[in-house]
């Protein structure tokens, strides 16, 4: 990455702030709590070959490395998944990706697993969090996860047209998380407390504020690194300044790491190799104890929670599948019984990115022994002690130990999978653009996923795929569309089958409104990959803008057979089927609408236009009331209304919702062309 020509430099720089964290003047602590203050800190995408208590050499962490000198240094930690909403729910539940299901964003956090926070607050702690992206954010990508917290530091929102910065909509640095959490913990220094606290630093677009930037201008990913623990700098020392660093439990761990390069993969999220699933952990005990003790077993962060519980003298419920780690964080002849007895544990990570995204395999991995076995399409097996990269895959010349480990991993799948829960996705559009904003693609419905032409590929086969796809994402979020326009062309001309690059075009041109461009786009897309919803729901959009309503028909119809609970397919039906004059179609599709959404005023409006057309002139007047009642400041309802009851004989009562109609700016009906203020098709989308 070049940082390496930078060594002596850092090298005076970590000298120079490890002096200044030495130099911190920490008030004496008060009595230990029955129940000690604990902190959570989560670092995103953060590799642990960068940290120097791991052995790094690059000076990226002196503040880390204070901590870690106050703390168990666990040198084989693994993370669960390379996600951020998988992987922190394995911390926060002690369990596994398999049994919470939480394996990607917009799915929630179900209720009857045990979650320490909630735990905690039942013990009397006050409790917060701190998060630095949208990606941890409960009202957007994972609902659920402000369970238990007496405060949730979130609030993100995507808003491509305000003249606030990423900083300001999608992410915050962690100078600003950390401040955040100060500022509470100045109202809550009695404790107990539970506080989390989230940097979203090194994830992806890499850009460090200054002095890291010019600093690390050529390996932007450690200036990511060397900032965030810059920020962690300042909440130690204010931990310490209060009296508050020695008598609490503090775990720091990042969720997962970043490839950057490694087995072709740029960021993370698809496969499942240490660069991504090695993660630095540490964990400092009350008033010193097992500072300084490093611990070669392997271990997983499905284990923070449970011996969290266990240091602060909580019961680790039973559903909790991470085990308690303070048996090995022991020295002497307890601490060696505890490793012996831990040796043949494992540790266990899933990728199921590529899988609910793109509908190749998904990946499941098994660290034990000497080896690293991965299950896929074409399993790899990797002898860890000679081979750390994962290099040379011994699993055709060595299938009986493949064949072992993969009856081992099945086995753990089994028994540790909660096969009664089927948690649903609450993902929709909005959620769409919000993980466009942060790099990811959002996941596919089970009958998309089932239509794919992709569905079980190898994801070695196709990772590049999955690198275009990230860096024209981020090019179309990062530059307007005159901009990203030529660079979509100039992918789409390399690689002129991957149906996302035509999406991205789509969209674009969509933006620009310039649909005449935007539908040959989205068709090609939508030719490439029948079963991405979103292009075919975009090419409708297209189609109506055109005002080929044919062919938007077709687009959403293609929708809803492929995903029949999508509503917003079913609400452009309603205005398409209006526009055709599809009378019984529209009729179906309103009450689908009015089924999910009751309150929808474009479905009751339509829904009670269309059954007076049809000569159902009492079933439609209660639609056309709770339209009016829904926007009484809409003229639409009681025009058609006055219509239903002049024809049913009811004369006053028509005379009485035709003046409403023109009070509210209708034009009179005795006039030439008089129509009511409506929307598309009479619709007006909620």
């Amino acid at each position: 990455m070049g940082a390496f020509r930078y060594f002596v430099c850092l090298v005076i720089l970590a000298v120079s702030a490890l002096a200044a964290n030495q130099n911190d003047s920490p008030k004496a602590d008060a009595p230990r709590p029955a129940h000690p203050n604990v902190v959570l800190i989560t670092l995103d995408t953060t590799r642990a070959d960068r940290m120097g208590f791991l052995g790094s050499k690059l000076g990226l962490t002196p503040n880390l490395d204070a901590l870690a000198h106050d703390s168990a240094v666990f040198t084989r930690a693994y993370s669960q998944a390379p996600l951020t909403p998988a992987s922190h729910a394995t911390i926060l539940t002690g369990t596994y990706p398999q049994y919470h299901q939480v394996l990607t964003f917009a799915v929630p956090l179900r209720k009857n697993i045990p979650y320490m926070p909630e735990l905690l607050k039942n013990q009397g702690y006050s409790t917060a969090a701190f998060v630095g992206s949208l990606a941890l954010d409960p009202a957007q990508d994972v609902p659920g996860f402000e369970r238990g917290f007496d405060t949730y530091d979130a609030g993100f929102v995507v808003d491509r047209t305000s003249l606030k910065g990423r900083y300001q909509n999608t992410e915050r640095r962690g100078g600003e998380v950390v401040a955040r959490a100060l500022a509470w913990l100045d109202k809550h220094q009695q404790g107990p407390f539970f506080l989390w606290v989230h940097l979203y630093d090194p994830h992806d677009p890499y850009d460090p504020p200054e002095p890291y930037k010019t600093r690390y201008a050529k390996a932007l990913y450690n200036g990511e690194i060397a900032y965030a623990d810059s920020a962690l700098g300042k909440l130690f020392h204010e931990l310490k300044s209060r009296g508050l660093y020695d008598g609490a439990v503090i775990a720091m761990a990042s969720d997962h790491g970043e490839s950057l390069g490694a087995h072709g993969e740029n960021t993370h999220g698809i496969f499942v190799y240490d660069e991504t699933i090695h993660v630095p952990l540490l964990i400092k005990l009350p008033n010193g104890d097992s500072a300084g003790k490093r611990v070669e077993t392997r271990v997983e962060l499905a284990d923070i929670m449970p011996t969290v519980l266990h240091t602060v003298n909580i019961d680790v419920p039973k559903e909790v599948q991470g085990e308690s780690l303070l048996e090995l964080m022991k020295s002497g002849p307890e601490g060696q019984a505890a490793a012996d007895a831990w040796r043949d544990k494992g540790a266990y990570s899933q990728g199921d990115y590529g899988h609910l995204v793109f509908a190749w395999s998904a990946l499941q991995s098994l660290r034990t022994g000497k080896y690293l076995y991965i299950q896929a399409p074409r399993r790899e097996l990797y002898d860890d002690g000679v081979d750390p990269r994962s290099a040379n895959n011994l699993a055709p010349k060595a299938p009986a130990v493949a064949d072992t480990l993969a009856a081992r991993l099945e086995a753990f799948r089994q028994k540790t999978t909660d096969t009664a829960a089927k948690p649903k996705s609450t993902a929709n559009a909005a959620n769409a653009k919000n993980l466009a904003a942060l790099g990811y693609m959002s996941s596919r419905s089970d009958d998309a996923l089932a239509g794919s032409p992709e569905l079980g590929a190898d994801p070695k086969d196709k990772i590049e795929t999955a690198n275009v796809i990230q860096h024209m994402n981020d090019v179309v979020q990062n530059l307007p569309c005159d901009k990203a326009l030529p660079e979509l062309r100039k992918a789409i001309a390399k690689s002129p089958n991957i149906a996302t690059l035509y999406f991205f075009l789509g969209g674009c041109y969509m933006e620009q409104h310039n649909y005449e461009k935007a539908a040959p786009a989205l068709s090609k897309s939508v030719e490439l990959d029948p079963s991405n919803s979103q292009a075919s729901l975009n090419l409708g959009r297209s189609f109506m803008e055109l005002k080929d309503y044919e062919g938007a028909a077709v687009a959403f119809e293609r929708v809803i057979k492929r995903e029949p609970h999508l509503m917003d397919a079913h609400v452009y039906l309603v205005v398409v089927y209006a526009q055709l004059d599809r009378v019984q179609d529209e009729i179906r599709e309103c009450r689908r609408v009015l089924q999910a959404v009751p309150e929808h005023f474009g479905s009751n409006l339509n829904l009670g236009r269309f059954l007076a057309e049809s000569g159902d002139l009492e079933g439609a007047i209660p639609s056309l009331k709770k339209a009016a009642e829904i926007r009484p400041t809409r003229p639409g309802p009681h025009y058609f209304l006055a219509d239903v009851y002049q024809k049913l004989g009811r004369t006053e009562d028509a005379k009485h919702e035709r003046e409403e109609a023109e009070r509210l700016g209708a034009v009179p009906m005795d006039q030439p062309n008089a129509a009511p203020e409506l929307g598309p098709g009479g619709s007006d989308k909620q």
